[in-house]
């Protein structure tokens, strides 16, 4: 398209997050505003086609305020910003979520393939509008999926303008892209997104894009992949997350006994799966759920400072929370302070969490243990994190309990404590544990019934006969496996 002022701009810069409903959706606010480059080719204009390429199945849309620079700007102030804006149009900030993991932090082929920048139609002076007065709306096929104002930014347009200008020199014609409010998700072929900013009784107008099929890509480097992480960044609230662990291995799991879990895993060479020193708020429920992980380090005042406040790794890993997720907490089985307390538990509660384990302490412990949500944890302590703690990073491999755990792992609980499964084995060890716990009920009985246990617990030869008739009168849809070890 030609651009606005005649000439392409020398560059677009695009901002991450602005509006606080965005930031709500993303689960973090951001203490300074970030960037990213889109390259001037990606400039299009209304009624142009937004084309997704073949084997692309993210195309996301963004409706958002463009600035275009007026006049240059070097070392600007924020009260001096404004005036650095010659004008406003609407934008949308395009891009297939399939490629972001090629670019990662840079997104050039996500966000910067030709025609990915629609703006327009119509500038809006500068100089006759107040920046905290803007409504940005998007419609997608008619109806409205964005609706937002300029009125509690995180950066207002002044502030962008003084950060950028730093160091990077902004040129007339130059194009910011000023972020988008909740609302942004996925378009297909077929669809027409609709983007228009107003304010002081003026309007851009409608920016059409309607969404096209396009070829796919030359296969010389990175290709189009999506997983669940990308899917639910690009469908924001839209997105439906499939399950995390398949029913079928969840009721299998829930099913059988921690403990004979353990003398399963400990029978497969595997005798450290357990996370010790925890213990239940809901002994009588199980816990069945898949592994996403936080880790604290020992306590350093200056470093706390810098990572301990705002939307610190605690509370993303809260955020980050799907359900049947499990938080897995490693806290050094520190339990002089709390790691977990009742509004946090509430809040992985609602994200559907199944529940937390923690090897520090608890804090709020009748109250969490009213919400219903299973908690394992080191002992209660009425002292917050920071006495103790530094939440550092989340999704790594951690230690809790002595048990190494893995984002992906499967964790069981009950009233006997935790255990982690690796996912590849928990089809066999759930045929395996139903088979010990049904030659236990059989031992069980033989026990009641007044015999010792020399020779029938573990089952030895002797009792293999007897066991298989038993078998056959309580679950005949059993066959007889091979010979497993039981517990002792």
């Amino acid at each position: 398209m030609t651009h606005p002022l005649g000439n392409p701009p020398s560059k677009i810069i695009a901002l991450h997050l602005n509006y606080p409903s965005r930031a709500k959706e993303r689960g973090r606010i951001p203490a300074h505003p970030s960037y990213f480059l889109k390259p001037p080719s990606s400039l299009a204009g209304t009624k142009d086609a937004l084309v997704r390429p073949e084997g692309c199945e993210l195309l996301g849309f963004e409706g958002e305020i463009a600035l275009v620079i007026g006049s240059r700007a070097q070392r600007v102030r924020p009260e001096d910003g404004w005036q650095y804006v010659r004008w406003v149009t609407a934008a949308n900030d395009a891009g297939v979520y399939d490629l972001r993991y090629a670019d990662r932090g840079s997104n050039l082929r996500s966000k910067g393939g030709d025609g990915f920048t629609p703006i327009g139609p119509r500038l809006l002076d500068a100089r006759e509008l107040d920046p905290a007065a803007l409504r940005l709306r998007t419609w997608v096929n008619g109806e409205l999926v964005q609706d937002d104002t300029t009125d509690a930014l995180l950066f207002p347009f002044g502030e962008l303008i003084a950060d950028l200008s730093r160091q990077v020199t902004l040129e007339p014609g130059d194009v910011i892209l000023t972020g988008t409010p909740a609302g942004a998700s996925v378009v297909v072929p077929g669809d027409l997104v609709e983007v228009e900013v107003s304010g002081s009784g003026l309007s851009t107008g409608r920016l059409r894009s309607p969404v096209a099929a396009g070829p796919a890509l030359e296969p010389y480097g990175a290709m189009p992949k999506a997983d669940p992480a990308e899917r639910e960044a690009a469908y924001g609230t839209a997105y439906t997350p499939a399950p995390l662990l398949d029913r079928r291995i969840e009721d299998g799991l829930r099913s059988v006994a921690v403990a004979t879990l353990s003398a399963q895993l400990r029978s497969r060479g595997l005798p450290h799966m357990s996370i010790d020193g925890v213990r239940p708020t809901l002994p009588d429920r199980t816990m069945v759920g898949v592994a996403h992980t936080l880790r604290y380090l020992p306590l350093r005042e200056d470093l706390f400072k810098r990572f301990g406040n705002g939307m610190n790794a605690q509370k993303r890993a809260i955020e980050e929370l799907r359900p049947g997720h499990v938080l897995v907490m490693d806290a050094r089985r520190d339990t002089s302070a709390g790691t977990l307390g009742d509004i946090l538990a509430l809040r992985a509660q609602v994200r559907g969490a199944a529940g937390v384990v923690t090897d520090g302490g608890l804090r709020d412990s009748a109250a969490v243990t009213e919400l219903g949500l299973p908690v394992y944890h080191g002992g209660e302590h009425p002292s917050v994190l920071g006495r103790r703690h530094v939440p550092w990073d989340t999704g790594v491999p951690i230690a809790c309990g002595g048990a190494l755990v893995q984002p992906g792992d499967l964790i069981v609980g009950d009233a006997d404590g935790v255990v982690v499964v690796p996912p590849e084995l928990a089809d066999e060890l759930i045929a395996d544990c139903r088979e010990q716990e049904l030659r236990e009920r059989f031992i069980t009985e033989q026990v009641r019934a007044g015999h010792s246990v020399d020779g029938l617990y573990p089952l030895g030869p002797d009792w293999r006969e007897p066991f298989e008739r038993w078998r056959r009168g309580h679950d005949p849809s059993q066959t007889s496996p091979a010979s497993q070890g039981e517990s002792q």
